[in-house]
């Protein structure tokens, strides 16, 4: 049986084998890589920050979770495959490291923050004036 994540270095586990597949995804990759050049030193805290409020209530995040990625959506545009694509790996990568309630609970937000995100961004393309 799979540990259940209960602490913030089950999170920044999961997410470090999460970029480790999503860096070189042929898919969603290139955000990481070239659009953004996303430093990995700097941005695994940060997103550790984020899910460890989402899962477990921390209060270390204070950023706004949606204005990065509308930014990115200007410099690349993300489409529905973008966001499949990503919610896939994220859960392919709980269930190979985790299972229990929390694991559960982190497949179900990632889907409703892959939900609200889209349709924020997606949105952010029609809006500009």
């Amino acid at each position: 049986m799979k540990p259940d994540i209960e602490t913030r270095q089950d999170i920044y586990i999961l997410l470090e084998a999460f970029y480790a597949k999503a860096l070189y995804d042929e898919v969603i990759g290139h955000f990481f890589t070239q659009v953004k050049k996303i430093n990995m030193d700097e941005h695994l805290p940060v997103i550790t920050d984020f899910w460890e409020m989402v899962l477990l209530g921390g209060t270390l995040y204070k950023k706004n979770a949606i204005t990065p990625h509308i930014h990115l959506h200007q410099l690349s545009p993300m489409t529905e495959k973008h966001f499949t694509r990503w919610l896939e790996l994220f859960h392919s990568t709980v269930d190979e490291l985790y299972e229990g309630p929390i694991a559960f609970l982190a497949t179900q937000r990632a889907v409703s923050i892959a939900t609200v995100m889209k349709i924020k961004v997606l949105q952010s393309s029609s809006t500009k004036i």
